[in-house]
């Protein structure tokens, strides 16, 4: 249970959402007539220290709970208003219908003075910025906000990526310049490699191939039967489609930017007839699962747990043979190559989700708020964030190079779900930063293991494959209605091209039925919106 809480939380702090949500109308107001800049706000507020105001002020915050601890009862917050003078009043909603309850909260025009813990879409930061409704940020971060500052001003891309058109910043991000993984990676079964001789894991598609066929025929688990499963996956959609389809010069699973500037529809490129013959063949000689197209993911599940699998994809590989304890004992994949030049590529996180975090026009301290905030972006107020206050489930073993230890949980609680209840950073996207010195102290032999792993296997050919750009509301409802039909066009066809119902003969055909549904115009939307952010 531990473990599966701590995937959930994992995974969801590096989710970046790219839908678009109904744009629902609020109380639109001039901007500059929000907030209570001038001499009342410059006499009640201290510009650096602590605390923030010298007055107690309240706000009022809205953010998503997820059930394991109020808000008001987090010592996180209950720190963070002993550090700043500042109360905040919560207006929480549960995390499953957060998005409909915050949907009607922009609608009704009572806002709360900020949102937390909660990302806005792209497109909600042009809607409601545009409107009034979320207030410009660049401004305040110059005046207010030097550790959001510096971190802009150190990485353009970052800041590129979270200005909207108009030229202004409406929202704040996670941010994790740290990040690799766009998605879990493909493990090999290491018992399997040893088995079979390899003191190395497979380098090219030839390669990789060869040790698919071995697991096949020469009984790597040992048991005499030939229950061997070369390759395993769910529909293709738990990443070993993006990871075998940058053995094939396509930079990711759907749109991306090659390295001079051109956007690309990956399923629409010549290169993906390549990919779909390889797997063809896969599938012919038994070497993908024909229960792949079928199968649950707890299905998968149990074909790892009977080591049975050569080759998945998991978050980590323990996760899926079941073992409970994290080891270095099954090797993570390496992307292979490929005859195509420049193969193979490998998608790397862009390292920062954004829209976590924004400040409404109701708002009537916005200098006090983006301070609040800003105190998130250093390395004290992250661990905070992380972690807790200081002293209770962890306490610095150094603090001058913010090496941290753990504290013994109370009555013997999982340390996951005790971090819960401190702090609002479990199993949802907040704002702030991420780095090496928060993480000082808590890196096990297991994270060190997979850093070397990064980089020596993903590093390498990893480039991020396309920025996080904004698109006009006319555009991103093209791109969303052009999305819903030819995802699901295409992904059924690359079934039938797999497994064969549909020979590959018909590749031309199916090009041109894509490039009908709108590919083409969605791939020149994006190219322009591209062109804008490497301008901006």
């Amino acid at each position: 249970m531990a473990k599966g809480k701590k995937l959930l939380g994992l995974i969801l702090s590096i989710t970046l959402c790219a839908s678009l949500l109904a744009a629902c109308g609020g109380k639109a107001e001039d901007s500059s007539s929000a907030g209570t800049s001038g001499t009342q706000a410059e006499a009640n507020i201290n510009k650096d220290g602590f605390p923030i105001v010298n007055d107690s002020i309240t706000l009022s915050v809205m953010g998503p709970d997820v059930g394991v601890a109020k808000w008001s009862e987090m010592a996180f917050f209950k720190e963070m208003e002993k550090k700043t003078g500042i109360k905040l009043e919560f207006k929480n909603a549960p995390n499953d219908s957060f998005e409909t309850k915050r949907n009607l909260v922009l609608a009704s025009g009572d806002y709360p003075d900020f949102f937390f813990g909660y990302q806005f879409k792209s497109a909600d930061e042009v809607n409601y910025g545009g409107q009034g409704v979320l207030l410009p940020l660049e401004d305040l971060i110059d005046q207010y906000a030097p550790n959001i500052k510096k971190i802009l001003d150190e990485n353009p891309d970052v800041r590129k990526s979270i200005t909207t058109p108009d030229g202004h910043i409406y929202t704040l991000p996670k941010i994790d310049l740290n990040a690799v993984w766009y998605m879990g990676p493909m493990w090999y079964n290491g018992e399997f490699l040893k088995a079979l001789g390899y003191d190395k894991v497979p380098q090219t598609t030839d390669e990789l191939y060869t040790y698919l066929k071995r697991v096949k025929t020469e009984d790597p688990n040992g048991n005499g039967q030939a229950d061997e499963i070369p390759l395993t996956s769910v529909k293709l959609n738990d990443g070993i489609r993006m990871w075998l389809m940058g053995s094939f010069g396509l930079g990711y699973e759907d749109i991306y930017a090659d390295k001079d500037g051109k956007v690309h529809y990956a399923y629409i490129e010549p290169a993906y007839k390549d990919y779909l013959s390889y797997m063809n063949k896969l599938w012919k000689e038994d070497l993908l699962d024909h229960e792949t197209f079928s199968q649950t993911d707890e299905q998968k599940g149990s074909k790892g747990k009977n080591n049975q699998v050569g080759l998945f994809q998991s978050y980590y590989a323990y996760f899926m043979t079941g073992a409970t304890e994290p080891s270095d004992k099954d090797p993570m994949y390496q992307p292979v190559s490929s005859s195509i030049e420049g193969t193979p590529v490998v998608a790397k996180h862009p390292g920062l989700a954004k829209g976590a975090f924004a400040i409404t026009n109701a708002n009537k301290h916005p200098e006090a708020t983006i301070r609040w905030i800003d105190y998130l972006y250093s390395t004290e107020g992250a661990e905070m964030l992380s972690y807790g206050p200081e002293g209770m489930l962890w306490d610095y073993a150094n603090k001058d190079t913010h090496e941290k230890k753990w504290n013994e949980t109370p009555d013997g609680k999982d340390r996951e779900e005790y971090r819960g209840s401190l702090t609002p950073d479990y199993g949802i996207v907040v704002p702030g930063v991420a780095n090496n010195d928060v993480k000082n102290g808590f890196i096990s032999d297991f994270d060190k293991w997979i850093d070397e792993e990064n980089k020596e296997k993903l590093l390498p050919f990893a480039r991020v494959p396309f920025p996080s750009v904004y698109l006009s509301e006319s555009d991103q409802q093209t791109v969303s209605a052009t999305r819903s039909d030819l995802n699901t066009f295409v992904e059924q066809m690359e079934a039938k091209f797999i497994t064969g119902q549909e020979p590959l003969e018909n590749f031309d055909k199916y090009m041109e039925t894509a490039k009908k549904m709108g590919a083409e115009k969605m791939v020149g939307i994006y190219q322009a919106a591209y062109d804008t952010w490497k301008q901006n």
